[in-house]
């Protein structure tokens, strides 16, 4: 099932997980103030840089063109003739100009935009709904209509503004007075299971520097906004931005003006070609600075809003909308994508929600201070300790004096410990050098003791220590929020979906069946109808068609080892891993029978029964 947030539900995003202050009234006269202080910023930074006359130059270009910058006959207008005249250098400067203006203007008009949201979102209002919507998105809205036009016929009668639909919020109370049966509400908020993927695009070049920047700069003018709200004396939202000095505000400016200027001496594009390790880390950007912490809060307010209307309806699970992804996984037209690419994807993406789990606890750590003095613990809990110090004694050593009287503190210093663990093991399977000395190992003591096997194991201790806490009377929504996170991302984040197109893995068994000569004619020369019934009977036979060493050509050889990747992903980080095998440009049953017979090669898809740990 997919989804689209509407805007203020999507407020969330772009932001760290601590709600900021409601915003007051943004006025007309407001953003026209902050764009103001943002234009005059952009040019003295221009006019330092690289003199007055380039500001000039640029303002004359401006005064050329109507208020959009585009000129009734831009072609044929002076813009155009005092372009050509400019040297290379020139033309540079004015480019980057005009580049850091757009970017600058663009930052100020998301920020207002998202406090407008915000501040409908608080009052009820609904701003920024529907509407928004529509104006974003009207072929989408188009279908909307012409399939639900009963539907919001009664909508539209049940409510005076078109906007209301925009949230949880508003959502619910809809749905109670349209006397939506709470049956059917509760089965489909049951069924829901929302994943949404990232698909691989290499042409992603946009810099975690520039990404940074934007963010500061955004952050500055939120605190701004704060300076300014306490001038608001009269408590109508209505601040004059012109009569406003503080000490404060001019020194946030100056904040601005550094970050403008840095911002003009940094490259905007890589100057190297990106990896896809790349790729990766510029995907998981995301998750690290937004996804993590936002989700938790829109379970939250869906709990929050469904309650208000429907107090008896159970909400949906945590982990209702999961995420998943092509990048480091997507090898269909990208033969940079290896099997060794998509198993260090897999750690990678382990080693980033590790750091933020370890973060957490610690944080954790620091709340749960409660003494044995007075607050009563569990047995089970207490049980769990002694198991810990079995297991972990140097931890033991460290912290049993000092957290004596405080179990919920020693607890976590053992979970964190073993999050230490898992990733510093999970950081040396990255660099490749640790399955080897494992089998070696485990082939005299099975079982890896001090680190979790998987996200259950730790979501298990998490629970212990939250059951111990309700039993007393007790609830602490950093460990709902963390319990959240690892209920949807567990230890690999995201789901990695391979990809690969169909011709592949025919050219692959062609070349295999010609070496093992097991076939009359070639495979490539073979019927549909031929195709069919060869792969169909390979798929029954129990002898192996592919040896163990691989006397084939690069391509086929990695088109095998894909398949061979994906089982041991699957042992290692659980099969949820990588289920989804997509097929692009499949036309016949024999492209779905080749990759069925290629993972029964490998093991993870068994004939016999028709089941196997992959979806094609």
């Amino acid at each position: 099932m997919s989804s689209v947030l509407h805007p203020s539900d999507q407020a969330i995003t772009t932001s760290s997980a601590v709600s900021p202050p409601v915003p007051f009234a943004t006025s007309d006269l407001f953003l026209r103030n902050r764009l103001k202080i943002v234009e005059d910023l952009w040019e003295s930074v221009l006019r330092q840089e690289c003199g007055q006359e380039l500001v000039d130059l640029i303002q004359q270009m401006r005064s050329m063109n109507g208020p959009d910058g585009q000129g009734p006959h831009f072609l044929e207008s002076n813009v155009l003739q005092l372009i050509e005249k400019l040297d290379l250098n020139a033309a540079i400067r004015a480019a980057r100009a005009f580049a850091l203006y757009f970017q600058l203007i663009n930052i100020v008009e998301q920020h207002y935009e998202q406090r407008d949201q915000q501040l409908a979102y608080v009052s009820g209002t609904g701003a920024g709904g529907m509407a928004f919507a529509k104006s974003r998105n009207s072929a989408s809205q188009n279908i909307i209509e012409e399939s639900f036009q009963s539907f919001t016929a009664q909508v539209e009668e049940s409510s005076n503004n078109s906007r209301d639909l925009g949230t949880f919020h508003h959502l619910f109370p809809m749905l109670r007075r349209l006397n939506v049966p709470s049956q059917q509400i509760q089965r489909l908020i049951d069924n829901l299971d929302i994943r949404l993927v990232f698909t691989a695009h290499p042409t992603e070049i946009v810099r975690h520097t520039i990404r940074t920047k934007q963010r500061r700069i955004a952050k500055i003018l939120q605190q701004l906004d704060q300076v300014e709200e306490n001038f608001d004396v009269r408590g109508t939202g209505e601040t004059n931005p012109y009569l406003v000095s503080s000490w404060e505000a001019q020194a946030l400016e100056e904040q601005l003006m550094e970050e403008i200027r840095l911002w003009w001496r940094t490259d905007e594009l890589h100057q190297f070609k990106p990896s896809v390790l790349d790729e990766v880390d510029y995907t998981l950007h995301y998750f690290e600075e937004v996804l993590f912490d936002a989700i938790p809060q829109l379970y939250h307010r869906f709990k929050q809003a469904l309650h208000a209307s429907f107090p008896y309806l159970k909400p949906p699970k945590y982990n209702f909308c999961k995420f998943g992804s092509w990048v480091g996984s997507d090898r269909d037209g990208n033969p940079s994508v290896t099997p060794k690419i998509t198993w260090q994807t897999s750690c990678y993406q382990r080693h980033l929600v590790l750091e933020k789990y370890i973060g957490a606890v610690k944080r954790l750590s620091e709340l749960l201070s409660l003494s044995l003095h007075w607050s009563d613990v569990l047995p089970e809990l207490l049980e769990s300790l002694d198991r810990d110090k079995l297991e972990i004694q140097e931890v033991y050593d460290d912290w049993a004096i000092r957290y004596r009287q405080e179990p919920y503190r020693l607890k976590l210093s053992y979970v964190i410990k073993r999050l230490e663990n898992t990733r510093d093991r999970n950081w040396r399977l990255y660099k490749g050098d640790e399955l080897q000395r494992e089998r070696e190992a485990l082939s005299q003591n099975p079982g890896l003791v001090g680190l979790y096997h998987s996200g259950a194991d730790f979501l298990a201790e998490l629970q212990l220590i939250e059951r111990n806490l309700v039993e007393t009377g007790l609830s602490c929504r950093d460990l709902q929020n963390l319990i959240c996170q690892v209920e949807i991302y567990g230890f690999n984040l995201a789901h990695l979906d391979i990809r690969q197109e169909s011709s592949v893995h025919s050219d692959a068994l062609a070349e295999i069946a010609e070496y093992l000569q097991i076939l009359p004619k070639h495979y490539n020369e073979l019927s549909e109808a031929e195709r069919s019934l060869w792969l169909a009977t390979e798929l029954q036979t129990r002898r192996p068609l592919i040896p163990a060493e691989l006397p084939f050509s690069a391509r086929t050889c990695e088109t095998i080892e894909t398949f061979r990747i994906l089982r041991q992903m699957q042992q290692e980080f659980g099969v949820e891993i990588c289920q989804t095998y997509v097929i692009s440009m499949s036309h016949d049953v024999s492209d779905i029978l080749e990759v069925l017979l290629l993972a029964k090669e490998a093991g993870i898809f068994d004939p016999a029964t028709g089941t196997g740990t992959i979806d094609v």
